[in-house]
Formats: C-alpha cells, sequence, structure tokens
C-alpha cells in the first residue's frame, strides 16, 4: 500500500511539472501528435494492475487516487494511449484503461480541453479495427459514450467513416466498425432520425439491410440489432424498407449461429407490434417458427421466441390466429416453466436451511414494489382492478436474473389464460394431473407454478379460474400440504401459487380453506428457509388484504379473539425487529404488515408506534439521499425509492386501519411535510403512493391534513394525467375524500380540477376504475359545492351513470349519488337531453341494490336525499308520460318497486 501511495504522489508531482513546461512553450502544428512521458506511463501502468486487486481496501486506495489524478487532463491522453498504442500491454489492463477513460467522459467530458478530446476522438477511429475482440469493443464503447455526451454533432465525420469501414475487406476493423454502430444505435436512437443530423438514416439502413447476407456470422447479427433499434419508433427510413426487411429476416430464420438467431426473433417480436399488417399473411409460418425457436437448444433465443407469445396475447387477431397452435403451443411454455440446473445452482436449490446465514449486500436485489392504487368493489365479485399493473410471475425465483426463460414462459401463460380461458384449460388439464403429483420435485413444482400463472391473481383478469373452480376443492387441500414440503423450493412457489386462489378461498366457509391456509402460512414465516419466508410473507399479505375487502362479516370469526392476533403478531414483528433498513427483505413484510394493519384495525394498536416511525424514517432517509444526489451527483448514488414507497404505503394502511388512533402518531412527526415531497417526486410511483397515503390521513385525522391543502390542491390538480393511470386514479380519490371533508371550503379549488375530471370520464377506453373513482369524485364535488359543479352537469351525466352501475354500496357511492341529485336540482336542464331511460336506469342500478340491503335506506337518507330523488322521479314520470313509466318501471325488480311506490309514490 505504501508503494502505491508513493507512485501516485510522484505521478500527480510529474504530471504538474508536465503541463507546466508545456504551458510555457508554444503551441504548435505537432502538438496533436501526443507523446507521453515514459515515467508516468510506467506509474499509470502500475495503478491500472494495482485496480484489478480483489483486495477492497487497494481498490479503494486506487479511486481515490484515480479521482486525484482527474485533475489533470493530460491523464486521459495516457489512458487513451495505454488503450490504442500500448499493444505489448495485456489486454485486460488495456481494456480496463479504456473503461477508466470512459467514466471520465462520462462525468467531465465538458471540461477536457480540445486538444484532449480530439486526441481522443482520433485514437478511436484509428483503432476500431484492433485485433483483439476486448480491445474493438472496448473503443466502440468509448465512441458511444462520447457521441451520447452530445457530440454527434460535433464529431460530423464519426458516422460517415465508421459506415466507410464497413465495407473495409480486413474482418476487424468492418466489425470494430458495426460493433461501434450498434451500440450507437442503442444509444443515440432519436438523434439519429432527426433534422439535427440531417436524418443519416437514409443512408444507414439501406446500408445496414446489405449486410444481412455477409458470410460472417457476428456481421449478421450486429447488422440485425442495429435496424431492431427503429422499429419500435416506426422510423420512416426503415418503413421505406419494411418488406425488403422482412424478407431478409425470413431468410436468416435458420440461421446457425443463435446471436442472429436471437435477433431474428426480436424483431419478429417487435413488428407484431408496430406492423402486424406485414406479417399477418404469413403469421401460420412465424409461428410454427416461434414454436421450433422457443424450444431452441441456446436458452437467450428461447427467451427472444417466448417473448412472441405475450407481444401476441395483446393483439386483438391473437385468438384468431392461435386457437389451431394451443395445443403445440401450451406444452412448451408449460416445459419451459421448469427449473433449469443452472438455476437451481443459483437458487441454492440444495440448501434446505439457511436463516442463520447473514443475508449477502450484493445478493439482496430490489423488487418492484407494486404501490397501492386506490379501487371500488363490484358486485358480485371483490376483485379490485388495477389496469397498469400486473401480478409478479416471478416472486418465486428473483435471485436469479430478472428475467429469464421460466418466467417468460410462466408470463406467457398467464396472459394467454386471459385470452382464451377455459379453451386454453382443456390442453392445460391432462398436463397438470401428471405434472402436480410428479415424484420429481422439479417437474412437482413447475407444475406448482402452472397452476398459479393460469389463476386470477389478485388485480388481474380471470384467466382459467372459472374453469378451474370444479377443481379447487381437491387442489386447495393438495397445495396446502405443500406447503410442508422437503423442498424449500416447492414450499415457496406453492405460498406464490395459494396466494393467486386467495379470493376463492375466502369465498369458501373459513374453517374448510382459510384457517387450514392461515396456519399454514403463519408457520411458514417461520420457515427455516429465508425464500420460503419471503414467499410467505407476500402471500399472507395477499390472503389478508383479500380478507379484509371480501370477509368483513367474518373477521370476527376469523380472528376470534386478541389471542389470534397475539398468534399472528410475534413472529411478523421479529421479522421486523431482525431487519435493517436497508435490507430488501423489508418490503414484503412492509406489504404484508401493511394488510395485517387494515385488518386488524385497532388490535395493531400495541405495535402501531415503532412500525410508524420507522415508515416516517425510510420515507425521510430516502428523501435525504435523493437531495445529495441531485446536489452532488458524482459524490452519492441516488436512492433505491421503493424503500419509500413501501413506507408510504404501510403508512397508509395503519391510516385505514387505526383511523383516529393515529392521529397522535401524526401530530408528533413531520409526515405531511415529507408527503409534500413526495407527491413531487418525479417517480409516478412515489407519488401514487403519497396520493392515496393522503387520501387515508385525510379520512382518519384530517385536522392535521387541513392546513396543509392550499399547498396540496394544486400538485393533485397537475397530476389529473389519464397517461399516467394509478396516479391520476389516486390523486382523483384524494380530491374526492378532501372535498367531503372541505364542504364548502372546497370552492376556490373546484375549477382546479374539475375540468380535467369531466375530461377524463369522457375519455375513450379509460379504464374502468379510473372512471369510477372519477364519477364518485365529481359527484361529491357536486355534493359540497353544487352551484360550481352543477353548470357542467350535461357534459358528464351519462359516464357518470354508466360508471357508477356495479359499484357496491358503500359511504363514497352514497355521497356521490346525494351529490348527483343535488345538481339535478340546481340545474334540471343538465338532464333533459339526456334519454329518460339512461337517467331512470342510473337511478335504478344506483339504488337498486342499496334499497334491497337496506343500506341507505335509513330514515335520515329518506329525509335528505329522498326529496330530491321524490322531485326527480316524479319530474321524470311526468314528462314520459304513465304508458311509459308503468312498461318501464315494469322491469324493476318487485322489492325496488314496492320501495318506489311506498316511499315516492310512483
Amino acid at each position: 500500500m505504501t508503494v502505491g501511495r508513493c507512485v501516485s504522489a510522484s505521478l500527480i508531482s510529474f504530471l504538474c511539472d508536465l503541463i507546466a513546461a508545456k504551458k510555457r512553450k508554444k503551441k504548435n502544428k505537432m502538438e496533436c501528435e501526443w507523446k507521453p512521458d515514459e515515467q508516468g506511463l510506467q506509474q499509470i501502468l502500475q495503478l491500472l494492475k494495482e485496480s484489478q486487486s480483489p483486495d477492497t481496501s487497494t481498490q479503494r486506495s486506487v479511486q481515490q487516487k484515480l479521482e486525484q489524478l482527474n485533475q489533470y487532463p493530460d491523464f486521459n491522453n495516457y489512458l487513451i494511449f495505454v488503450l490504442t498504442k500500448l499493444k505489448s500491454e495485456d489486454e485486460p489492463t488495456r481494456s480496463l484503461s479504456g473503461l477508466i477513460l470512459k467514466n471520465n467522459v462520462k462525468a467531465h467530458y465538458q471540461n477536457f480541453p480540445n486538444g484532449v478530446s480530439d486526441f481522443i476522438k482520433n485514437e478511436c477511429l484509428q483503432n476500431i479495427g484492433d485485433s483483439s475482440p476486448l480491445i474493438r469493443a472496448t473503443v466502440g464503447i468509448l465512441i458511444t459514450t462520447i457521441a451520447s455526451k452530445g457530440e454527434l454533432q460535433n464529431w460530423p465525420e464519426l458516422l460517415p467513416k465508421l459506415c466507410t469501414l464497413l465495407d473495409s475487406e480486413d474482418y476487424n476493423t468492418c466489425e470494430g466498425a458495426f460493433g461501434a454502430l450498434q451500440k450507437i444505435c442503442e444509444d443515440s436512437a432519436e438523434i439519429l432520425d432527426s433534422d439535427i443530423l440531417d436524418r443519416p438514416l437514409n443512408i444507414m439502413i439501406p446500408k445496414f439491410l446489405q449486410f444481412f447476407k455477409h458470410n460472417s456470422p457476428k456481421i449478421r447479427s450486429h447488422a440485425i440489432a442495429c435496424v431492431n433499434q427503429f422499429i419500435i419508433s416506426r422510423t420512416q427510413a426503415l418503413m421505406l424498407h419494411i418488406d425488403s426487411f422482412i424478407e431478409n429476416l425470413f431468410a436468416l430464420a435458420t440461421d446457425e449461429e443463435p446471436e442472429v438467431r436471437k435477433n431474428v426473433c426480436r424483431a419478429l417480436v417487435m413488428l407484431l407490434e408496430v406492423r402486424m399488417d406485414r406479417l399477418l399473411p404469413h403469421m401460420h409460418n412465424i409461428i410454427e417458427y416461434m414454436l421450433q425457436r422457443t424450444q431452441d437448444q441456446d436458452e437467450n433465443v428461447a427467451l427472444e421466441a417466448c417473448e412472441f407469445w405475450l407481444t401476441l396475447a395483446e393483439q386483438p387477431v391473437c385468438k384468431d390466429v392461435l386457437c389451431g397452435h394451443l395445443s403445440q403451443l401450451t406444452p412448451v411454455l408449460v416445459n419451459g416453466m421448469k427449473y433449469s440446473e443452472i438455476d437451481i445452482i443459483l437458487l441454492k436449490g440444495d440448501v434446505e436451511e439457511d436463516e442463520a446465514i447473514p443475508d449477502n449486500e450484493q445478493d439482496i436485489r430490489p423488487r418492484f414494489h407494486r404501490s397501492r392504487t386506490v379501487a371500488q368493489q363490484h358486485e358480485g365479485d371483490g376483485i379490485e382492478e388495477e389496469d397498469d399493473d400486473e401480478d409478479d410471475l416471478d416472486d418465486d425465483d428473483d435471485t436469479i436474473s430478472d428475467w429469464n426463460l421460466r418466467k417468460c414462459s410462466a408470463a406467457a401463460l398467464d396472459v394467454l389464460a386471459n385470452v382464451f380461458r377455459d379453451d386454453l384449460l382443456l390442453h392445460i388439464l391432462p398436463l397438470l394431473k401428471e405434472l402436480l403429483f410428479h415424484p420429481d420435485w422439479v417437474i412437482k413444482e413447475s407444475g406448482i407454478l402452472v397452476l398459479g400463472a393460469i389463476a386470477e391473481g389478485s388485480n388481474c383478469p380471470p384467466g382459467c379460474m372459472q374453469g378451474m373452480i370444479p377443481y379447487l376443492p381437491e387442489l386447495v387441500p393438495h397445495l396446502v400440504q405443500c406447503l410442508s414440503d422437503k423442498k424449500a423450493l416447492v414450499r415457496s412457489i406453492t405460498c406464490w401459487t395459494l396466494s393467486r386462489y386467495a379470493h376463492w378461498v375466502v369465498s369458501q366457509p373459513p374453517d374448510t380453506y382459510l384457517k387450514p391456509l392461515m396456519t399454514e402460512l403463519l408457520k411458514r414465516i417461520l420457515d427455516s428457509n429465508k425464500r420460503v419466508q419471503e414467499a410467505a410473507c407476500s402471500a399472507f399479505a395477499t390472503l389478508e388484504e383479500e380478507a379484509c375487502t371480501e370477509l368483513v362479516p367474518y373477521l370476527a370469526y376469523i380472528l376470534d379473539t386478541l389471542e389470534y392476533i397475539q398468534m399472528l403478531m410475534p413472529p411478523l414483528i421479529q421479522k421486523w425487529n431482525q431487519l435493517k433498513d436497508e435490507d430488501k427483505d423489508l418490503f414484503p413484510l412492509l406489504e404484508c404488515l401493511s394488510s395485517v394493519a387494515t385488518a386488524l384495525q385497532s388490535g395493531f394498536l400495541p405495535y402501531c408506534e415503532p412500525v410508524y416511525q420507522r415508515c416516517v424514517n425510510l420515507v425521510q432517509k430516502t428523501l435525504a439521499q435523493a437531495m445529495l444526489h441531485h446536489t452532488q451527483p458524482n459524490q452519492y448514488e441516488a436512492p433505491d425509492k421503493d424503500f419509500m414507497i413501501v413506507a408510504l404505503d404501510l403508512l397508509s394502511g395503519l391510516a385505514e386501519g387505526l383511523g383516529g388512533n393515529i392521529e397522535q402518531l401524526v401530530a408528533r412527526s413531520n409526515i405531511l411535510t415529507l408527503m409534500y415531497q413526495c407527491m413531487q417526486d418525479k417517480m409516478p410511483e412515489v407519488r401514487q403512493s403519497s396520493f392515496a397515503l393522503l387520501g387515508d390521513l385525510t379520512k382518519a385525522c384530517f385536522q392535521h391534513v387541513k392546513p396543509c391543502i392550499a399547498d396540496f390542491m394544486p400538485i393533485l390538480g397537475t397530476n389529473l394525467n389519464p397517461e399516467l393511470i394509478s396516479v391520476c386514479n389516486n390523486a382523483t380519490w384524494a380530491i374526492g375524500e378532501i372535498s367531503i371533508q372541505m364542504g364548502a371550503e372546497m370552492q376556490p379549488y373546484i375549477a382546479m380540477v374539475l375540468h380535467q375530471l369531466v375530461e377524463i370520464i369522457n375519455r375513450p377506453n379509460t379504464p374502468k376504475t379510473l372512471l369510477e373513482n372519477t364519477a364518485i369524485t365529481i359527484g361529491r364535488l357536486g355534493y359540497v359545492c353544487p352551484q360550481e359543479v352543477a353548470p357542467m352537469l350535461q357534459q358528464f351525466i351519462r359516464p357518470w351513470c354508466t360508471s357508477l352501475r356495479n359499484i357496491r354500496d358503500n359511504e363514497e357511492k352514497d355521497s356521490a349519488f346525494r351529490g348527483i341529485c343535488t345538481m339535478i336540482s340546481v340545474n334540471p336542464g343538465g338532464v333533459v337531453q339526456s334519454p329518460h331511460g339512461l337517467i331512470l336506469k342510473m337511478i335504478y342500478e344506483t339504488c337498486s341494490v342499496s334499497y334491497v340491503q337496506g343500506y341507505i335506506s335509513s330514515a335520515l337518507w329518506i329525509h335528505s336525499a329522498g326529496n330530491m330523488l321524490f322531485q326527480i322521479l316524479h319530474g321524470f314520470k311526468n314528462q314520459v308520460g304513465d304508458e311509459n313509466w308503468r312498461r318501464f318501471s315494469d322491469q324493476f325488480p318487485l322489492p325496488l318497486k314496492e320501495r318506489l311506490a311506498a316511499f315516492y309514490g310512483v
């Protein structure tokens, strides 16, 4: 270490002397022929070799020296010299020099003197054809990094030069140029298709197509990869040659090189999205080809091909073009869902007990927590819809690569189940019978994954759920037994699959399925394997959420007594106390506690204060880290905002579960200040969760929220953007909750939000959840400020009626309906233009279940909204006449007719 420090000090001293000497000399034309000093060069080489040491303290020391050297521009000349000129050095050292230079370019390129940047550019172009593939690739990375710093405009000779080099008879030169062009196409696709550079793609794309038939597979692969970058954007230069492009792809379909086949598959997947018209005549052959490639011996090719089924499932023609191939496709996807031998090794599938092994920081990957979205419940299902999110199909194996053939096959089966429903089940059931009871645990595990993939999940379309119902009384007990399987990977996937059937479980008699399942999941939370613990936490969160929303009448029965809470909470709190703030295992536990807090309500009070404070701290730490990164990006890393998102969601769960009991915790914290920052975060998921928390705190302790309303409302108004569905949805819901608390004081803020809400409710293809929350919020605004909202009644009455007809009765629907009645009384002309049948249908559908169930048939309702409804009903009856009214009212169910007659005389 001492030697290293001396080297660094003398090197810095030497560079200082060298720069001073150069300043004393006159600049001349030969200065571009930069030459290194031999002593300085040897010391930099020593530093590069030290940096390859596995010792972390040595690496840290080297990093400090490199940061010091970056103060001297000549240092970058030395780095490019080692990369391109010092061919006697070993390749790893040369490449490392280039990668350090690349990092310097990213961080400091704007400070490079012109002489240094010109020298680097010239050396890159001169050495793009180095005989070493590693050095060629490093030079290519350096070129595209310079280009991405805005230098494409200031380096006009770059693209013409690289395109010219493609025609070189020297393979290394051609391959190196193509490698650089591929990286430029990946990093700078947008500017390449702009007038800023005079649209070079008009020349480049035809040039690339010429190389699809090159005799080198590496060159063919580069050529396809370059063109692929411009498919999704429908670049005009490519669209002009689309037929030639597709024809060349077909010619390469059976190429011997896996990388070529992979790029062909990738191209066809993207073309499926943007040029289905060109693929449709060949669809039968394309499907047959993709079936083969999904079974390719090269897993990277198989993965790209498997993406085809995911994309095809989103196309309107999917059912027509794929129905005849299901019998072939289903077993291919099912087979792809087995763990490979490499997967099992990476997942340490032979390690059954690891709870005592400390977590390895580098082994803990971020998970993609799904932020909370507020949704309405519908008659007959109890499913909360979330239009822009899907259940993760990879909760079971997220230690291995982010995306692999197993996960893609499972996701494809999931989306195809939503398209074909029970038609797909015909092909799956025979396979499941063999898989689920197979003696080989790997095959059995894949069968359990298949069973989960075709289920509905929470917030997902129903898949094959309806057809599976007859088999669930036998399958669910079998899965509960699998929670005790000797293989940890079987136990973990079983947790996930059972969570996908949670809705069915909670709809059955509690003793039969729910209690045995909850009992086993509690045991798995304390499992000897960490993966199983995590899966059990997530599954328990889903189950608890379903129980909360669907089994409110049974909660007392399920929870029974506080003894149950005492059994449930200790293992969760024990896990909570074990985990550090930066531990990603907090994510599933936070989700689980959020659902538990919501369900247990006041039963969670003994545990709420430390949980609440830790969540606030997580939010505060993340915001502080984000600010440091923003002001000093070179010194501080960007924070992982997933920590903040899950903390905000748990705070929402606490507010919803504890209600007014959270007031003291809010009073003693700075959560509203933090929430104000979160509501303006650039990350949509952060805003989404902060708006959900705002709505829940508004309901629980509005006295603390009210002083901030003037600051919050403009932010809410600017987030009424339906392009970000979940953000818009939660902002809309929060506005509705605030309006009920504000009453007439909401009047100054109506103009900030009303026009956007009316646009949303009239917008084509708006997701149902957003429509419903928008309708409720408009109704609530009209309830508290009818004079301001009623003038726009005619613009939203029709979609308002259709949006709320299937929502279950609750306080939100009640207040929204009172609002619409109030607005009609203020502005009856607003509904005159709407068909009477539609308005009456709205009254029927909005009130019928309420009256039959007696939900809003109280004396309070009859005396308040009842008078308004009386006037509306009689007004319509007088307008349409007795005979028309009789024919229409004959369609009403008898209980409703009796109530209308009794209460309103119609």
